[in-house]
């Protein structure tokens, strides 16, 4: 299974901050869309970070005003990436090695969409499901 096959599921949309918006703006970014991570873009649409619960958690551990620091001052700078082409195995174990949850997926220099681990393992665990109930027919079958 491709990143595509996700992305065809849950659609396209990515919430995106900006570098010089408050930590408090991207909080209520994250609260409003019930969401775990921030892409964060620059004004061509780039991304140039990341922010995630654990970013601010961290900043917030370190005594870090929410209301005038930036993301720009907390975020991930070096933003791993996927294409829409990746396996959804290689893409979990990369996941998993670097311990970072969320993936923004880019098409041809465009970001078009995000992916969760938690999406990845949904994925697996249904096409899981579909293998499950094909051998069963196939045993019931015989």
């Amino acid at each position: 299974m491709k990143i595509e096959n996700i992305l065809a599921t849950k659609g396209s949309n990515v919430v995106t901050a900006r570098a010089k918006q408050s930590l408090k703006q991207a909080i209520d970014l994250l609260v409003e869309f019930n969401i775990g991570a921030l892409v964060v873009t620059d004004e061509a649409g780039k991304p140039v970070g990341i922010i995630s619960e654990r970013d601010l958690i961290r900043a917030v551990a370190r005594g870090e005003d929410v209301h005038t620091r930036l993301v720009s001052d907390v975020m991930t700078k070096k933003v791993i990436v996927a294409s829409p082409q990746d396996d959804l195995e290689s893409v979990m174990q990369t996941m998993t090695v670097k311990r970072f949850r969320h993936l923004p997926v880019m098409d041809k220099g465009k970001l078009i969409g995000i992916v969760s681990i938690g999406d990845i393992v949904k994925a697996q665990l249904s096409q899981y499901r579909g293998e499950i109930e094909t051998l069963e027919t196939q045993i019931i079958g015989e």
